[in-house]
C-alpha cells in the first residue's frame, strides 16, 4: 500500500483562515502530476495550529478532490496527547481516509516504553492502517529501531515515515523488521531507498511533484542512474526548502510559482529577504519560474 511518492502538503491560509479553495487547487495539481498519496495536516501543513474543525474540512476537501482516483489520503492525526490523537484518528477514519500518520508525541519527551504504549493505545481504538512518524528534530525524541520493530508487530501499524536524518537508522529498521519505510527527508530519499525504503513523504513534491514521483519510481523500477540524476539535479532545491523552518521556504517557493499567498500562522513567520533570494535563484536555475 505505501510505496512511491506521498506529498507532505502545505495548508494554504488567506487572511488568517484556511483557504480550502487553494488547497483543492494544489491537491488537484499533485494528483494530476501522478503522486501516490497526499498527507494533509502534518508538520508541513502546520497541524499544530489547526483546529479540529479545520482538520476535518481539510480532509473532506482532499477526499472530494481525490474523487475516484487511486491516490491515497493519509492525514496527520498525531498530537502530544494520546487521547487527542485517538480522537483525531477516529475522526479521520470516519471521514473515509486510507490511513493516518502519527507523529511521535512532542514536548512530553516520552521514553521508548511510553512511545510503545502511546501507539498501542491508538492502534487498539481504530481500524485504520497507521504510519509512525519519527522526526526528532521537531519532537525532541528519537524512536529507536528496536521500538519500531516492536510496534511493527501490531497488526494495523504498517509503515514509518523516517525523518531522523540517519540512513544508518533506516538500515537498522530494515534489518530488524519488515515494516514499510518511507523517507521523511527529501535529500536522503535515494540513499534511504538504497537500504530498503519504499518511497518518500516529500516536501519538495509540493513544488516538483512529477520529478519527485519519477525519481522514486525510477529507483523502484531498477533505473538507479535515472533516479540518481534526478536526485542530483534537485539537490539544491531539496536543501533550500529547509533554509528556514518548514514550511516557510516551500510556501515562499509556491507563491513565486503563482500558488497561494505564502501566509503562515504564528509563531511561524515569512522567510527573510535573504532566504527569498536564495529560493528564487534555485527556482530560476530549475526553470520553475
Amino acid at each position: 500500500m505505501f510505496e512511491g511518492t506521498y506529498v507532505a502538503m502545505i495548508t494554504d491560509f488567506k487572511n488568517g483562515n484556511v483557504d480550502y479553495s487553494a488547497a483543492a487547487s494544489l491537491a488537484a495539481r499533485l494528483i494530476q502530476a501522478g503522486v501516490d498519496g497526499i498527507v494533509p495536516a502534518g508538520c508541513t501543513g502546520e497541524a499544530a495550529t489547526l483546529s479540529s474543525e479545520e482538520r476535518r474540512k481539510l480532509i473532506e476537501t482532499m477526499i472530494k478532490v481525490r474523487g475516484g482516483s487511486d491516490v491515497k489520503i493519509v492525514p496527520g492525526t498525531g498530537s502530544n496527547s494520546t487521547s487527542q490523537t485517538i480522537e483525531l484518528t477516529k475522526m479521520a477514519q470516519d471521514l473515509g481516509v486510507d490511513a493516518a500518520m502519527l507523529i511521535t508525541p512532542y514536548y512530553n519527551k516520552p521514553t521508548q516504553a511510553g512511545l510503545i504504549k502511546h501507539y498501542e493505545a491508538v492502534a487498539s481504538k481504530v481500524r485504520l492502517p497507521l504510519v509512525l512518524y519519527n522526526v526528532p528534530g521537531r519532537t525532541g525524541v528519537n524512536m529507536l529501531p528496536e521500538t519500531v520493530a516492536k510496534l511493527s508487530q501490531v497488526d494495523n501499524i504498517v509503515a514509518i515515515k523516517e525523518a531522523s536524518g540517519s540512513v544508518d537508522q533506516v538500515a537498522r529498521i530494515a534489518s530488524m523488521c519488515d515494516i514499510t519505510i518511507l523517507s521523511g527527508d527529501d535529500a536522503l530519499t535515494v540513499p534511504m531507498l538504497a537500504v530498503g525504503a519504499k518511497g518518500v513523504v516529500s516536501v519538495a513534491a509540493n513544488v516538483v511533484p512529477e520529478q519527485i514521483a519519477r525519481m522514486v519510481s525510477s529507483f523502484l523500477d531498477g533505473r538507479i542512474e535515472d533516479a540518481r540524476e534526478i536526485h542530483l539535479r534537485l539537490l539544491d532545491l531539496m536543501h533550500v526548502l529547509f533554509i528556514e523552518t518548514n514550511p516557510g521556504p516551500v510556501k515562499a517557493a509556491l507563491r513565486m510559482m503563482g500558488h497561494g499567498t505564502g501566509e503562515l500562522r504564528l509563531p511561524l513567520v515569512e522567510v527573510s529577504e535573504s532566504s527569498k533570494a536564495q529560493i528564487e535563484k534555485v527556482l530560476r536555475d530549475l526553470a520553475l519560474i
